[in-house]
């Protein structure tokens, strides 16, 4: 019998159906990756099987059986049996997942007392033998902590301890890894693995980024508007797809290949077809700015928060320059200094000593477009506040402006008086972008500015950043965790680590020949679409994590 079996589903909120005559099926054992953009209805349909849409107002119709349960039929009480105890679920954030008011380990505990007859004190000890098997170090003394003193990584691994705390049968991974650095988002895929391995459970991953479903499924289901679209074995899905939209959705992801010191260019491919190199575009970029002073140095800056023994050195002695025209790319795990060392360099923070010499106009695009921009504000009045702030006055040339920026960043100039809830993730990027140029701007720092989006958007939002660097020859600074993103887009790179740059040159040779042992570190983590490539580097990375 199948572990989940799914039939006809579908699900509507409102006018809007968000799933469509959904059907697939998951063995005891398997791991299937439900791969698509935001709003292609995965995570709608995970939901689904916990029975999670009952009393939202949602219309969720068809058949859904977990583990014997029919989820649809079942009464609260058997869907009370069902969570937690045979299957469980993973969410995307888990510090909202987590009540901040109580230990990491009493609410682990409260889970599996849930389900078992058992002590308090029995509770507290499978919580700390679940958080050690996923990897938190003294399990025992920092089952006693709140969710805010466990970073993110950490975090992840609670839930991940939490689901597995009564042995479900099947675990649901809504983006599990989805804010996580490259990095630790390794480390959690190959936690899942080993857990399957170990355990014999079932996984249904849900991703928009298709290499993280490559790292750890045996079948990939991709789906589109709320239908599925193509499903097969992840080696064949990935390698040879038989649909337009699942070729479309592979040729968006930055890729690094297998290549000359194991890492060689990135390169943008549909399934095994041609790929386009934009390098000579990126050479000619870097010839040009190499002839000019820098817009923007840095020399020995520091900054440090606190003081006296709680002082943190966030950036600590960092010296880089970047020149009209040229894109450098700064990469590193959280808490590297990249983001601090971002606001030096436009002027948001000042250094604590050093020295920044700027001699042309900066802009910020920032990583979370909802908080930056007004909600109460349209976007239009968003993107007019530089314009306003320079001193321009009249307001039919300031709207006049206004449209000219939307259209240029590829929106309708009649979308002046919408608010930012009416427009997607992509688009409210897109007005931030349109805000940092209203100033004229000659260098633009990009903060994380794509990592929350999914692998499409993505794809058209750095499409739109080379677009305008080359027609109003500006320079940017592209931070990043991602570094297949900082590699398709970058002319130099900087690799940062506890606020130190450990490596600094021209991206092919730090891609293709990393020096620093940190890099060597964040190229072996970075997801691979071939599963066989896969399985190598998560080899390669359980060696360096041994030596």
């Amino acid at each position: 019998m199948s572990l989940v079996e799914v039939s006809g589903l579908s699900i509507a909120f409102g006018e809007v159906r968000a799933v469509e005559d959904l059907s697939f099926s998951l063995e005891p054992g398997g791991a299937l990756g439900v791969v698509g953009e935001s709003g292609s209805g995965k995570s709608a349909s995970a939901y689904a099987l916990l029975g999670l849409h009952r009393g939202t107002g949602a219309r969720v119709g068809g058949s859904v059986r977990v583990a014997g349960v029919d989820v649809n039929a079942a009464d609260d009480a058997e869907l009370r049996a069902l969570r937690g105890a045979k299957a469980a679920m993973v969410f995307q954030d888990p510090l909202s997942s987590l009540d901040p008011y109580y230990a990491v380990g009493d609410q682990i505990a409260e889970v599996y007392r849930a389900h078992h007859r058992v002590s308090r004190r029995a509770a507290r000890d499978r919580a700390a033998q679940v958080l050690d098997r996923v990897g938190i170090p003294d399990a025992v003394r920092r089952s006693r902590s709140r969710p805010h003193e466990f970073s993110g990584g950490m975090r992840q691994r609670a839930l991940i301890a939490m689901a597995l705390a009564c042995e479900p049968q099947l675990l649901i991974a809504d983006e599990p890894t989805t804010a996580l650095d490259v990095t630790v988002q390794a480390q959690i895929l190959d936690l899942l693995h080993d857990l399957r391995r170990e355990t014999g459970m079932g996984l249904l991953l849900v991703t928009h980024d298709v290499g993280v479903a490559a790292e750890s499924v045996d079948e990939v289901l991709v789906m589109r508007a709320g239908r599925a679209v193509e499903r097969g074995p992840v080696g064949e899905v990935l390698v040879a797809p038989r649909e337009p939209y699942t070729r479309a959705l592979l040729a968006a992801v930055p890729r690094i290949p297998a290549g000359a010191a194991g890492m060689a260019g990135v390169v943008r491919e549909a399934g095994r077809g041609g790929a386009a190199d934009a390098r000579p575009a990126a050479a000619a970029r870097t010839a040009a700015a190499s002839d000019g002073p820098p817009l923007v140095e840095a020399a020995d800056v520091r900054q440090v928060f606190g003081r006296g023994a709680a002082a943190l050195a966030a950036v600590d002695g960092v010296s880089l320059a970047v020149r009209r025209g040229e894109t450098l790319g700064i990469v590193g795990e959280s808490g590297s200094g990249k983001t601090t060392l971002g606001r030096m360099l436009v002027g948001l923070l000042d250094p604590t000593s050093g020295r920044i010499d700027r001699r042309a106009r900066v802009q910020m695009v920032f990583q979370d477009p909802v908080s930056s921009l007004n909600p109460r504000r349209s976007v239009g009045e968003s993107v007019a506040d530089p314009l306003r702030a320079s001193g321009v006055r009249d307001e039919a040339a300031i709207r006049a402006r206004v449209r000219d920026l939307l259209e240029r960043v590829g929106l309708d100039p009649e979308q002046y008086d919408r608010y930012p809830h009416e427009f997607s993730g992509g688009q409210r990027q897109r007005v931030g972008i349109a805000r940092a140029l209203a100033a004229e701007p000659e260098l633009i720092v990009c903060d994380e500015a794509v990592s929350a989006l999914d692998v499409t958007t993505r794809a058209q939002v750095t499409d739109l950043l080379a677009r305008l660097q080359r027609e109003l020859g500006l320079a940017l600074v592209f931070i990043a965790h991602d570094l297949a993103v900082v590699r398709q887009v970058s002319d130099r790179v900087a690799v940062m680590r506890r606020g130190r740059i450990v490596e600094e040159g021209d991206a092919d040779r730090v891609y293709t020949d990393p020096r620093a042992p940190y890099t060597k570190q964040l190229l072996a983590a970075v997801p691979a679409l071939d599963p066989a490539l896969a399985a190598v580097r998560r080899a390669a990375r359980k060696e360096l994590a041994a030596s």
